[in-house]
């Protein structure tokens, strides 16, 4: 296994693939040295790690990623361009918050 493939071999990791590949027409890609999550041809979630920690990335609408920020463990991604919003996954997770999150960022893009 490639270092870059270990990296996203973590249960924490494992785990979301699960919830992502859950809904409908999902797939499974690999772009910019990480895992992406695509409906159709739009990538609705990525998995990261940024300053060496665990991360997910959802795409969402504007108005979700300015909310959001203000929340704890959320963080603005690096490339989102303010359609992107991330969220550290070494703290404080709740599971069905990040699977609702999951699955809104996967409708919108869906209506895309």
């Amino acid at each position: 296994m490639t270092d870059a493939r270990a990296r996203f071999d973590r249960p924490i990791f494992r785990r979301l693939r699960e919830l992502c590949l859950a809904l409908p027409e999902t797939r499974e890609t690999r772009s910019w040295g990480h895992p992406n999550f695509r409906v159709g041809t739009k990538t609705f979630c990525t998995l990261e790690v940024v300053q060496r920690r665990p991360s997910i990335a959802f795409r969402v609408p504007p108005a979700d990623v300015t909310r959001l920020k203000r929340k704890k463990h959320f963080f603005a991604t690096p490339y989102g361009r303010g359609v992107w919003i991330s969220r550290w996954l070494d703290e404080g997770i709740e599971w069905r918050a990040l699977a609702a999150l999951i699955a809104r960022s996967h409708r919108y893009m869906l209506s895309k």
